[in-house]
């Protein structure tokens, strides 16, 4: 598994309809590429987004961020979207896991 996490702050000047419908159709496009595993995103109280998205492979995360459509994305994002962002990749997380349902009962 790859992990991509993308923390980042809007402008307070963004076309909020551009900026929604820019992230719906990149989200659909994730979706359909190799390697796709997962994505979801979290807004904090403060408005800080969280959004991760997890991949089979390094090389299906650089695929998808070389992705012809997407860097069009990339580009209007930094040019028109974003205060400021910071993205994270790892390529062999610490993963720890807990389910209470398989968890021993007693």
């Amino acid at each position: 598994m790859f992990l991509v996490v993308f923390r980042n702050r809007k402008r307070a000047d963004i076309d909020v309809d551009a900026y929604i419908h820019d992230s719906m159709e990149m989200e659909a496009l994730a979706e359909a590429q190799p390697g796709f595993l997962l994505f979801r995103s979290y807004t904090a109280d403060d408005g800080e987004v969280l959004s991760m998205s997890e991949w089979e492979s390094a090389e299906h995360a650089a695929a998808w961020a070389r992705h012809a459509e997407h860097v069009v994305v990339q580009q209007r994002g930094r040019a028109e979207y974003y205060q400021e962002y910071t993205l994270y990749a790892c390529d062999v997380p610490r993963v720890q896991r807990f389910d209470m349902s398989a968890a021993p009962q007693g």
